[in-house]
């Protein structure tokens, strides 16, 4: 179930502009953060790939390194919750930032960043009809095919998976075919090795380079599937460092980022 906490949440687009004059004065504020030149955080596996360039704009610009505790939403917030040293959480969904908010771990609400895409996907050398959408693709699968999809237990993108299923007809999976990821990226290496013969995962790292010679590729319309709202938030304790990180992924030059990736604007 999808929590209301953060419904109806008007301040997100008046944090993007805040945060684009703020992320303008970075360099003054950088001279008092570089006390911590280092800092931890934890982030969602769909996050692997746009992560990667957003950490290298950052470390250019402040000269601030940040490490990346990357796994499934779900069990993210239950390590930080039994103390997890990371300064922030970037999660895939909503309701595990209302988790830590309401356990008292985290500096406010949090704010949403970007808002998820779901992909199709199958193996380079796959002869099933992909370009006739997520129906046609399971209806097709043999007996012993697998179709890969990410924990929903644990991670937001494979609720909407299964939601995504759901409202295109096909309904749940059966047994026989389905393989759970622990996280969305895992879900992915499955369709990429073969493990599986198709899967949903996320736009984000199903398009990257890497993936080009391995996979083919549909986007899913987000009619098949609630709003996947990314939220991220400060932990207690955060740093000047972790607090000028965020406010960068907040910002005009990040958000063009995300977009590249496969994402879209937070709603």
């Amino acid at each position: 179930m999808r929590t209301n906490l953060f419904r109806g949440d008007g301040v997100a687009r008046r944090a993007v502009m805040l945060a684009a004059w703020a992320w303008a004065i970075a360099p003054q504020r950088m001279a008092r953060a570089q006390t911590s030149t280092r800092i931890k955080i934890a982030a969602a596996s769909n996050l692997k790939f746009v992560l990667a360039d957003l950490k290298s704009l950052f470390q250019q610009a402040t000269g601030i390194q940040v490490d990346v505790n990357l796994g499934a939403s779900g069990n993210l917030a239950r390590q930080i919750l039994q103390g997890l040293p990371v300064e922030q959480f970037i999660s895939a969904d909503e309701d595990r930032v209302a988790e830590l908010f309401k356990a008292g771990r985290t500096l406010d609400a949090g704010q949403r960043y970007a808002t998820g895409r779901l992909a199709l996907i199958v193996p380079s050398n796959s002869a099933l009809p992909l370009a006739q959408g997520l129906a046609a693709v399971v209806r097709s699968l043999k007996p012993g095919d697998k179709f890969a999809i990410a924990n929903p237990a644990l991670a937001p993108y494979g609720v909407a998976a299964e939601e995504a299923l759901q409202r295109s007809g096909v309904g749940p999976l059966v047994a026989r075919h389905k393989v759970l990821g622990d996280n969305v990226g895992q879900a992915t290496q499955f369709v990429a090795t073969g493990a599986a013969q198709a899967g949903i995962t996320a736009l984000a790292l199903a398009m990257v380079p890497e993936m080009a010679n391995k996979l083919q590729v549909l986007a899913l319309t987000e009619k098949l599937h609630a709003p996947l709202h990314q939220r991220m938030v400060l932990l207690q304790g955060a740093s000047p460092a972790a607090q000028a990180w965020q406010l960068f992924l907040a910002s005009p030059q990040a958000q063009a980022v995300f977009i590249r990736h496969g994402y879209g604007l937070p709603q």
